[in-house]
């Protein structure tokens, strides 16, 4: 019986959330499986990972083989690194101190660089939210300007509106006097 480390798909359509699992190769996908090692969330970002370290490890030096994305997930949570190192701890290649302290400073690192893509996704999010109000801001602010002006135009239209209707008014009534001394 060959075992497989492998994702179990859970989750709506476009919302995709795993189960890592042990199960029989021969198993469907989200069929029976032996034991459930953590889970898998791809729709966060970073993607968030939960898993029991112990167990999978175990797992594996026992000969579970995971599948391409099982791996990927598993080396970067650092399992098959711990994996290689007890490998070569068994060889006499390395003792057990040593294994300790290679993968306490593995996991320093790893722990650093994913500390580091927070904080730059962070200050990507605040940089790009200033950029958006100050977009928004100008656009209403040449919105706004272009509102004044239109009513600038508007009342220079009525104000010489107003200024004809005068002319036209004084000049009526400068005639209206005329035609009264004509007639009489």
């Amino acid at each position: 019986m060959a075992v497989k480390i492998r994702l179990q798909r859970f989750g709506k359509k476009d919302a995709a959330f795993f189960h890592l699992v042990v199960a029989d190769g021969r198993a469907p996908r989200d069929g029976k499986f032996i034991e459930k090692l953590g889970t898998y969330n791809p729709n966060s970002n970073p993607a968030t990972i939960e898993l029991n370290f112990d167990s999978t490890l175990d797992w594996l030096m026992k000969g579970a083989q995971p599948t391409d994305t099982c791996r990927a997930i598993l080396s970067y949570k650092g399992v098959m690194m711990k994996k290689h190192l007890v490998e070569g701890m068994k060889k006499g290649a390395l003792t057990e101190a040593q294994v300790e302290q290679k993968f306490s400073k593995w996991l320093e690192e790893k722990s650093g660089k994913i500390l580091g893509k927070h904080d730059r996704l962070s200050t990507d999010a605040t940089e790009k939210a200033s950029k958006r109000h100050k977009a928004e801001s100008a656009a209403k602010e040449a919105k706004a300007e272009k509102l004044a002006a239109k009513l600038a135009e508007k009342e220079a239209h009525a104000h010489a509106a107003r200024e004809a209707a005068l002319a036209s008014a004084e000049a009526k009534a400068a005639e209206t006097p005329a035609s009264d001394e004509a007639a009489g």
